[in-house]
């Protein structure tokens, strides 16, 4: 059981890596026009950032629930779990590269 935590853990970590490199282009972005495509998606990225930075806290730090995550979850909810968080980083992962591009 202990792996699906750790990928968990570790996709959770690249989203948050990723999201903050969106904020910070689709941020520079609305300072410069002012457009409410590039707010709307600085709103969306920050909150997405607030969910997996969350997510990060609980499997990794918080004491009692990274511990219960680690023990009791039965692998078919972490399975569930890991392939939203999977499926997730890839999305932002296409999102940064047509952002970057």
């Amino acid at each position: 059981m202990g792996i699906w935590i750790d990928v968990a853990r570790v996709s959770t970590a690249l989203n948050v890596v990723l999201l903050l490199g969106l904020s910070y282009v689709w941020l520079d972005n609305y300072r410069q026009f002012r457009s409410k495509h590039t707010l709307g998606l600085s709103v969306f990225a920050i909150l997405l950032l607030c969910q997996n930075a969350l997510a990060v806290y609980i499997y990794s730090w918080d004491e009692t629930l990274s511990h219960w995550f680690a023990t009791a979850v039965p692998d078919i909810a972490w399975q569930a779990m890991l392939a939203l968080h999977l499926l997730e980083f890839v999305a932002l992962v296409f999102l940064t590269w047509v952002t970057w591009d």
